[in-house]
């Protein structure tokens, strides 16, 4: 994925080839300095593995911790050495998570990292009042994505934390996407709240919601971006379709994110474009006071590499600003 709606979505590469998505963003955050992240539980090779290729690519100083028998039989699956690798010896996943945040929280590391644990175990450790990682804001989720049919990365929310977000969740939703799109280089993202029409019903909740998100943005309660709802996917990404549709708006045909109503057409949203169209994709968690990384068990190495990537940028800018 590129970093900017701005530049074109290749650069030549120093063989002669074209770099593109996790290539490109790799190229944009080389020469940063490597983030202190503590990789929690990497039990089996898939996400070890994924900790040891952010390490070899300059990313991230990685710390493992979880049950140390269990991170040297999955290095030997993986086939990677742990020498000279920081491992903090904890008795099970729990425990690892716990150890992981307090860590963070202390500022003994500026990155977390999931590993083969679940979901749920992971950011109750993050949220929990004696780490110290919790802010203002509510903790989302948020996929950067780029595919071929599209001319610019995008960003996906929420579509692995907030199962059915209300209003008020949805407007820290946009906020920590805002905030992301900054990050990685849209100086004014235009985000889209999505909806299955594009006009507002009071029989779908979800257009109300963007009606309603879009005034807030209005009166100044939401800043940083261009925001209009509701709006059907294919009016937030296809300038023909919005033309067709007679929508004339900043974000119509060109959103750099997409809000989608509930985290379960999200989810579906995202891996339809990872499995069917090609996408490549990164997953990080926003509203904590470090970036969170936080992928799938069946995610790629590759998509683990782009979201250290990602994190390494985020860390980067909370040195300057503390969320």
């Amino acid at each position: 994925m590129t970093t900017s709606a701005t530049t074109p979505s290749h650069v030549p590469a120093e063989d002669g080839q074209q770099l593109h998505g996790v290539g490109r963003l790799l190229e944009h955050v080389r020469g940063l300095e490597p983030v202190r992240m503590a990789v929690v539980h990497p039990c089996d090779a898939l996400s070890l593995g994924g900790a040891m290729d952010a390490r070899d690519a300059g990313l991230i100083i990685p710390v493992l911790i979880g049950p140390q028998a269990k991170l040297q039989a999955a290095a030997a699956e993986a086939g990677v050495s742990l020498e000279g690798v920081e491992i903090v010896d904890t008795p099970h996943s729990h425990a690892a998570a716990a150890s992981a945040a307090r860590m963070a929280g202390k500022c003994e590391v500026q990155a977390l990292m999931k590993g083969s644990l679940h979901s749920d175990e992971y950011l109750g450790a993050i949220l929990a009042a004696d780490a110290g990682l919790r802010t203002g804001r509510r903790l989302t989720h948020c996929f950067v994505m780029q595919t071929a049919s599209y001319p610019r990365p995008f960003i996906i929310t929420d579509a692995a934390i907030n199962i059915a977000p209300t209003l008020d969740e949805k407007a820290d939703i946009v906020r920590n996407a805002i905030d992301l799109a900054h990050v990685i280089g849209v100086a004014e993202p235009r985000v889209a709240i999505l909806a299955a029409v594009e006009t507002v019903s009071t029989r779908m909740p979800a257009t109300l919601d963007a009606a309603a998100l879009c005034k807030m943005a209005d009166r100044g309660q939401i800043q940083g971006g261009l925001l209009d709802g509701p709006l059907a996917f294919d009016n937030a990404v296809s300038p023909e379709a919005a033309r067709v549709k007679g929508i004339k708006s900043q974000v119509a045909g060109c959103a750099d994110v997409l809000v989608v109503p509930d985290m379960e057409s999200g989810n579906m949203l995202a891996k339809q474009l990872e499995y069917l169209g090609g996408a490549e994709s990164a997953g990080i968690v926003m509203g904590a006071r470090v970036p969170v990384v936080l992928t799938s068990r069946a995610d790629s190495r590759r998509t683990r590499l782009a979201s250290c990537a990602i994190a390494l940028l985020l860390a980067q800018r909370f040195r300057v600003s503390p969320p």
